[in-house]
């Protein structure tokens, strides 16, 4: 279900979700008008966040606020942080002064917070740009990008995944300052136990329809908003827009199936896993099992083929999409390495996100700005629906078998997820640059001839 599910939404995405980014992106920065920019960038971006299915499954593991609290004050950071983003396009505002300024007021919120908020706030940006978001506000940002035309329109046209992660952070640690977590503890998932086959394929059969709802009330108000929209302003062709509406439900489908795949099997299969390591003697093998997980499991993310496809077609082939998954993996191990050693050892995840911010946004000045903001995009799309439904579960599951502390130890998991990418690809930047100062003609040779073997070596 997860394989065809994926192909699914994958095709639907490019058929329909992008288009419509694109468009809409194009036509709101032709128009010229601020207002304009503004109110229709915060109508997507809160749209589309309400429509994550990531945030719901968050949202449903989080005891301390109401699901729609945490959904509505997501929803609503995003909504301002892809207002951010487009004048930030529009106005040509480098990304890494943008994010410094955002990610110093985090940490600074972060000393006034509960604990448990410090690690589920950045939990929450990392769901947050899940496989609904990602196509469209991508989209968005190339739309935006492509009238302009000066040389650096390509490299602006990434970066809104990146701050679309950091207004949830905000959002949520604003919350931070009026719930209360004490005395409270995450709900852990009940591993499903079937005697037959019969019987366990009747808990998909059974949950195919609760997604069928689910997903389609997700999908109603962002397709609402795009029909209204190209009814009013855009007016596309009959044919045109007969292919978009058939990419939405190819999207819807595949989405559909994949979650129930990925909610039924893999949830449960986590939390039962986590709880079976964590309570032998030798937990610590916890460790070595979750990056060889998070290594192959950032390829079934329906987001990251998205980001990859649009980063190879943006650069025509400049940062080919190999190299760009390889990072992903490598990035993702050791972030689900450093997150099950926090989750045995109980360390406060202000000890990795800190020093692993201050490394990403330094590296920032020694990269190719297009990296840069590919870094900061790919962080996002790595923390999808597999790692919400299937490592976070793990975490939790060992957290719970340990006697931890589920809300300020297992959550956190998304967190690292997002973080170790930022460094990866900005490093794989800095060596391509470094490559470049010492053979010039080699590496412009090769551009030139379009040869994707030699630019992944380079890279």
């Amino acid at each position: 279900m997860a394989i065809v599910g994926m192909g699914l939404f994958t095709l639907g995405a490019e058929q329909a979700m992008q288009p419509i980014g694109e468009t809409i992106g194009a036509d709101i920065t032709k128009s010229r008008k601020l207002l304009m920019v503004v109110v229709i960038s915060f109508l997507i971006g809160f749209l589309i966040t309400i429509s994550e299915p990531d945030l719901q499954v968050l949202a449903t593991q989080i005891p301390t606020m109401p699901n729609h609290v945490i959904v509505y004050s997501v929803a609503l950071g995003v909504g301002i942080a892809v207002v951010v983003a487009m004048l930030r396009i529009l106005f040509v505002i480098p990304l890494n002064l943008i994010l410094m300024v955002c990610y110093a007021a985090i940490f600074i919120m972060m000393m006034f917070v509960p604990t448990e908020f410090q690690a589920i706030a950045f939990d929450a940006g990392g769901v947050t740009t899940g496989p609904m978001t990602v196509p469209m506000i991508m989209a968005l940002g190339v739309g935006a990008a492509s009238i302009r035309s000066d040389k650096k329109a390509g490299d602006d046209s990434f970066g809104l995944i990146a701050l679309a992660s950091v207004g949830p952070i905000i959002s949520i640690l604003l919350l931070g300052f009026f719930y209360d977590t004490s005395g409270t503890q995450a709900t852990t998932t009940t591993a499903i136990e079937a005697q037959t086959t019969v019987e366990l394929a009747l808990l998909f059969v059974h949950a195919l329809p609760e997604y069928l709802k689910e997903v389609g009330q997700a999908f109603l108000p962002i397709i609402l908003f795009f029909l209204i929209y190209q009814q009013i302003r855009i007016r596309m062709e009959l044919r045109q827009l007969l292919q978009i509406l058939v990419g939405v439900v190819y999207t819807y489908i595949g989405l559909v199936v994949f979650l129930t795949g990925v909610n039924v099997g893999f949830m449960p299969a986590g939390q039962y896993l986590g709880e079976i390591i964590a309570s032998h003697s030798y937990r610590w093998i916890l460790v070595p099992v979750g990056m060889v997980i998070g290594y192959f499991i950032v390829k079934a993310e329906p987001a990251v083929h998205v980001l990859t496809r649009q980063v190879e077609e943006i650069t025509s082939g400049f940062i080919a999409g190999k190299s760009l998954l390889l990072s992903l993996s490598i990035g993702m191990a050791i972030s689900v390495g450093l997150a099950a050693t926090r989750v045995l050892t109980g360390i406060s995840i202000l000890w990795y996100l800190i020093p692993g911010y201050i490394l990403a946004l330094g590296l920032s000045f020694f990269t190719p700005r297009i990296f840069t903001a590919i870094a900061f995009d790919s962080g996002g799309v790595a923390s999808g629906p597999m790692t919400a439904t299937f490592l976070l579960p793990l975490a939790m599951g060992a957290c719970e078998a340990g006697g931890g502390n589920v809300l300020a130890d297992a959550f956190g998991m998304v967190a690292m997820v997002a973080m170790t990418p930022l460094i990866t690809i900005q490093i794989m930047g800095v060596c391509f640059r470094i490559k470049m100062a010492l053979e010039p003609n080699v590496v412009r040779r090769n551009l030139a001839a379009a040869d994707q073997e030699a630019i992944i070596d380079l890279l």
